[in-house]
């Protein structure tokens, strides 16, 4: 490997939204800095299974629904 071209590799503090520090390695800021969240697996639907609910422009999800009623959703 070359020398001097890769970036440091450090601890950092990873601050949740819910407040929770989790210490980790990585390349962001300096050492012992913190890397503060907006979205994180505790709030982000994706993860939580959220209550999102659909926009239905122009119909686009009834059609859908229309369509495929018969397969079980």
């Amino acid at each position: 490997m070359k020398k001097d071209i890769h970036p440091a590799y450090h601890m950092i503090d990873v601050k949740l939204t819910d407040g929770t520090v989790i210490q980790t390695r990585s390349t962001y800021g300096e050492p012992g800095g913190t890397l503060t969240l907006d979205i994180d697996p505790t709030s982000h639907p994706a993860w939580t299974g959220g209550n999102t609910r659909l926009m239905d422009t122009g119909g686009r999800v009834s059609r859908f629904k229309k369509k495929y009623e018969g397969l079980g959703f």
